[in-house]
């Protein structure tokens, strides 16, 4: 459950990355995809898991 709101949460983060105005972010905006993909990936890698496992 743990590996799935974490990968939840870096996926959100790279959209709020993405969608922000903020300059501070601004160095930060270009690693944006790197944490959508990251967040994605690892969801359905965890679910795959899960499912494999019988647990969903």
């Amino acid at each position: 459950m743990f590996g799935i709101i974490l990968s939840i949460l870096i996926a959100i983060f790279g959209v709020f990355l993405k969608t922000t105005k903020d300059p501070g972010f601004a160095k930060s905006k270009k690693f944006a995809w790197l944490f959508i993909a990251i967040g994605v990936l690892s969801l359905v890698g965890k679910l795959i898991i899960m499912y494999q496992k019988g647990e969903l």
